[in-house]
């Protein structure tokens, strides 16, 4: 009978305690956390080891219709696969990219921001998800993906101006995270007016790069 009841008790607690875990949301890490986690793509090669590719773009506040007093992006490396995106890019001058992915893991974060130093070498400043508004919403309903409770900015081209807000891609949701680099915009700004693209040497992009 004690057996009995014991084995009873450990029952409950176990189902209690898969009920408890089954309620609970999924943790978003911290800001620290993320930077813990992206550290060892301080060395960019690392980065590549892991399929992050390039289109040796440096991207400004102005390239998007903003103030240049805004500051830059940066240049990214980006994992395709993350992104839903096809193992082939379009050409330049083709269609607007496109993709399916819905990753907003950012432990394991699908872009990383460099900015070029003047001997060539590439420093880590941020990190960055993106996902495609009409994949995002087709799996996720009407509301747009959050970090802590905020909104990410969502790019589209307006066609009434002569800039591409949207830089060669389809509406799309994405979310940077500055946490190699200090942002008087925040740590949640698409820009930052510490960093320069003023080092950058635009070269061919590789066969596997994609334009951001």
């Amino acid at each position: 009978m004690q057996a009995f009841r014991r084995f009873g008790f450990m029952f409950t607690a176990t189902a209690l305690s898969l009920a408890a875990g089954c309620e609970s949301a999924p943790k978003e890490p911290t800001l620290d956390e993320v930077r813990a986690v992206a550290e060892k793509y301080r060395d960019v090669n690392v980065a590549k080891a892991e399929g992050y590719t390039t289109d040796n773009k440096c991207m400004t506040a102005e390239m998007l219709g903003f103030p240049a007093s805004r500051g830059v992006m940066g240049l990214h490396y980006v994992r395709r696969d993350w992104l839903g995106l096809p193992a082939k890019p379009s050409p330049p001058g083709g269609p607007r990219v496109r993709g399916n992915g819905t990753h907003t893991n950012f432990e394991k974060p699908a872009m990383l921001v460099y900015e070029p130093q003047a001997d060539g070498s590439l420093e880590l400043v941020a990190v960055e998800n993106l996902v495609f508004a009409d994949a995002w919403h087709k799996v996720r309903g009407d509301q747009p993906p959050r970090f802590h409770g905020r909104a990410w900015p969502l790019l589209r081209d307006d066609p009434a101006t002569t800039v591409d807000e949207a830089h060669g891609w389809e509406p799309h949701y994405e979310q940077h995270l500055w946490v190699f680099r200090d942002n008087p915009n925040g740590a949640y700004s698409p820009f930052n007016p510490k960093v320069t693209c003023a080092h950058h040497k635009a070269s061919a992009p590789t066969p596997s790069s994609v334009t951001h």
